[in-house]
């Protein structure tokens, strides 16, 4: 289970481009179904078709569909003070 920090987290790194769902999982254990699922829950329904069409087919969410000069990306609001 999921506190209100976490939840918050995990949407964020939803929206994130660049941020895969297999990050996702191994912060805190949700696949790709259940972020789908807890986006759904979490978000109005017009932000959660919105989030679908931006996140669908979109190669950077999906590790297997990155290239090579994707790689990995330092965002600096990603280690926010907590």
């Amino acid at each position: 289970m999921l506190d209100a920090a976490q939840i918050s987290r995990v949407i964020e790194m939803a929206w994130e481009d660049r941020t895969p769902f297999g990050a996702i999982e191994h912060s805190y254990g949700l696949s790709e179904a259940n972020v789908i699922k807890l986006m759904r829950q979490q978000l109005k329904p017009s932000s959660f078709r919105l989030w679908r069409q931006r996140v669908t087919g979109r190669s950077t969410k999906h590790q297997a569909k990155r290239s090579f000069e994707i790689g990995r990306a330092y965002c600096k609001t990603q280690y926010k003070p907590r």
